[in-house]
């Protein structure tokens, strides 16, 4: 499949280097296990440049590590109102994210456009909080329920696109 049939999802938090790779890191590992690698691209992104270019945090590698999550080749970069137009699903980690990414939007703001938790199906969160300046702990939360998100993902995906 080209490029341009793929699906496309992109995971958006502040500053990309914590809650959106980690989202973007799990959602591929889900991705890769049931073989659709070439039929969903995964990006993430920011909505701040204050990380442009850096890799996903330490902490943020560490707890994805032990749970057999590679991030390391991930490198942050900023949102641009384009990528409502490139990303079937643009997922936001958060209100304040969400409201930040609507007002570059020119217009009424495209369906494609949510919050990732919307896809959760065990946790009752809205919002995955900021573990930037927390304990590890905040890590393991945010990976706990981006991998609830990511599964819930991924089943309503291959169920509107018959993968």
């Amino acid at each position: 499949m080209n490029n341009a049939g793929k699906i496309k999802v992109l995971f958006v938090c502040m500053g990309n280097i914590c809650r959106s790779p980690t989202a973007e890191g799990v959602f591929r590992n889900h991705v890769r296990e049931q073989g659709l690698q070439d039929q969903i691209e995964i990006d993430s992104a920011g909505t701040h440049s204050y990380h442009i270019g850096k890799p996903p945090d330490s902490r943020a590698q560490l707890a994805a590590n032990r749970r057999d999550i590679d991030l390391s080749d991930l490198r942050a970069r900023q949102f641009r109102a384009e990528d409502f137009e490139h990303f079937d699903y643009v997922l936001a980690m958060d209100q304040a994210n969400y409201f930040d990414m609507q007002a570059l939007y020119d217009g009424e703001v495209p369906g494609n456009f949510s919050l990732f938790l919307e896809y959760a199906e065990h946790y009752p969160e809205q919002e995955v909080p900021d573990p930037y300046y927390g304990g590890d702990m905040g890590f393991e939360h945010v990976l706990n329920l981006v991998e609830d998100a990511s599964r819930g993902l991924l089943q309503h995906i291959r169920q509107q696109h018959d993968l």
